[in-house]
């Protein structure tokens, strides 16, 4: 029996080199030495400022390359465009489904299940809504009690239905509306970070109109992270209250500083509750939140944001490799879990930890 086994064993180290011998694998692209002055890029793409920087020596390529794939997904995905596949599905609602390309299947999948997983905080169909109010356009306004209970009908995850053997998305209803604003920055971001890494790139900074990501460390020294800030919920963009150290990691922030309208005295967020009709009303200014991947934080952002300051750090303590941090409008400052020896407020920002009781 000992001698059958030996022999097996021998049989299985010849026939493993053989085997391998027949198969075709795809060489790794050879990563490239880390530079200080970055390869970088900034365009204004889908209403935002979008640059790309790459710390690796001969890979000004890679930026050009993330830059093409942010514009063919965009094309897909932006409504009111030429050859915009949401804008087909949104406007075949109630009468058929429309089959979409890999990429967008694959971002609606997302997208419905974040409005599942945040019981509708976060909703992909919120389209109804955004359209009536569209804040952070020209024509923005705040619609009446009427126009909004008409369309309210119209917002449900639910009512998105998709089939994966067909690549199809329907709309129940005539006059639904898909809205991935909220996860589409998020989506790309991460689209980006593979083509980057595709094309040998380690060490990199995306930043998609302030989904930040971070690939591998900073290049200031081996093996050190970068120190990513968090937005000022009440400054121009790029404005920090305090940093996170980081490698391969992005930050995510929604917060009342982007889009808004002031009617009467009453400043307006462009963060829609899908229940309402309403922006969010809490005593929320910004919600950051930190993950591996940006369509995770893009989601978990606005779900988070709707639940205000401690149903949300309930829930983004239940979530897998997340972490937040929450700014209130009585310039306070309080971190999940994870973040408790991680965060470092700035001197003189003006804020104050807080710890929830």
């Amino acid at each position: 029996m000992k001698k059958s086994v030996k022999a097996l064993l021998v049989l299985l180290a010849l026939a493993l080199p053989l085997a391998a011998c027949g198969q075709k694998t795809t060489p790794k692209p050879k990563l490239a030495a880390v530079i200080q002055t970055p390869h970088q890029s900034t365009e204004f793409l889908m209403g935002t400022v979008v640059t790309l920087s790459v710390y690796n020596k001969g890979k000004a390529g890679a930026v050009a390359d993330g830059f093409a794939r942010v514009r063919s997904l965009a094309k897909k995905i932006t409504v009111n465009q030429k050859g915009s596949e949401v804008d087909a599905v949104n406007k075949a609602a109630g009468e058929r489904p429309v089959k979409v390309s890999k990429d967008v299947f694959r971002l609606i999948q997302y997208a419905k299940s974040y409005s599942q997983r945040s019981q509708g905080s976060f909703d992909l169909a919120i389209g109804p809504v955004t359209s009536l109010w569209h804040i952070g356009f020209p024509d923005a306004r705040k619609p009446s009690q009427a126009e909004i209970d008409r369309v309210l009908p119209l917002v449900h995850y639910a009512d998105v239905t998709l089939d994966p053997s067909k690549q199809t998305v329907y709309l129940k209803k005539k006059g639904m509306q898909l809205d991935l604003g909220g996860i589409a920055k998020g989506f790309i971001t991460d689209e980006v970070v593979k083509v980057f890494k595709k094309d040998g790139v380690n060490t990199a900074i995306i930043d998609l109109g302030g989904n930040i990501f971070v690939m591998g460390h900073s290049p200031k020294a081996e093996n050190r992270p970068w120190t990513v800030g968090i937005q000022d919920p009440k400054k121009p963009r790029g404005t920090s209250i305090g940093t996170v150290p980081g490698a391969n990691l992005t930050v995510v922030t929604s917060g009342i500083y982007e889009r808004h309208l002031v009617v009467d005295g009453h400043n307006y967020s462009h963060l829609m509750n899908p229940r309402t009709g309403y922006p969010f009303e809490n005593n929320l200014m910004g919600v950051s939140i930190v993950t591996k991947k940006s369509v995770d934080g893009d989601a978990l952002s606005t779900a988070t944001f709707d639940k205000g300051l401690r149903d949300g750090m309930a829930f983004i303590e239940k979530q897998k490799d997340a972490e937040a941090i929450f700014i209130t409008k009585d310039k306070k400052v309080y971190v999940s879990s994870g973040l408790k020896n991680r965060f470092q407020l700035l001197k003189n920002s003006g804020y104050q930890l807080a710890t929830l009781k």
